[in-house]
């Protein structure tokens, strides 16, 4: 059956790899983000302009999955954190989650089984040096995620992916040296990085009527680092 869904950022990475899944299984998807990055030409794939931080999101019509993909990755020492830092983090991560889903509440209120997909980081669970920032806001996100998943149950679910290290642009700076990638690669059980196909086919899922019977969880997609030594 025919989905609409929309994707908050996607232009890039694992958004972009979730269009195109979504894509190649017949549903049309709306992708809102700052740049249209490699979606042009992907079949049932519209892209519209938009600062998730600035803009004000309005969709007309039925959306049957919600996935907010904007991130950040500000990682060093605690002491050199400012407050405009931390509320960076805590805006792109958790507010602009809040906003969006708040806003497009009504229309996922429309469709018969509709399913919202937000994105944790395995450091909220398995403390990690230099991750306090993002280890927060993505805590604030988790919280969201069962909080909102008890509130809007029956009709839609609410669920959440805590990847591991994933080469995609916002972690370029540490992959950009194939040492960089042997050395994160080495501290995962399953020995490499991630991958934007590993988190997205877990989003895919998610968003998807496939998972109708999961709903308030936080799926670790992390090469078994958050559990395993």
């Amino acid at each position: 059956m025919k989905k609409r869904f929309l994707l908050i950022g996607g232009s890039y990475g694992i958004g972009l790899e979730l269009a195109r899944r979504l894509s190649e299984d017949g549903h049309e998807v709306l992708v809102y983000s700052r740049t249209v990055g490699e979606l042009n030409g992907i079949a049932g794939v519209e892209h519209r302009l938009f600062d998730a931080l600035g803009d004000e999101l309005k969709i007309d019509g039925p959306i049957d999955g919600l996935a907010y993909l904007p991130g950040t990755i500000d990682l060093k020492p605690f002491n050199r954190y400012s407050d405009a830092d931390l509320l960076r983090d805590l805006e792109v991560n958790y507010l602009g989650a809040a906003r969006a889903i708040r806003n497009v509440l009504p229309n996922l209120k429309l469709s018969e089984s509709a399913s919202v997909v937000l994105f944790s980081t395995v450091a909220v669970q398995t403390g990690m040096p230099f991750h306090a920032s993002i280890a927060g806001a993505k805590g604030a996100v988790e919280g969201l995620t069962r909080a909102l998943a008890a509130e809007l149950a029956p009709k839609i679910r609410v669920n959440c992916i805590a990847p591991s290290l994933t080469d995609t642009p916002l972690a370029t700076k540490l992959l950009n040296t194939d040492q960089k990638k042997e050395s994160a690669g080495e501290r995962h059980p399953l020995k490499r990085h991630g991958k934007p196909a590993d988190i997205a086919a877990a989003a895919a899922f998610l968003i998807s009527d496939t998972s109708s019977w999961v709903t308030g969880q936080v799926i670790h997609v992390d090469g078994g680092i958050g559990y395993l030594k």
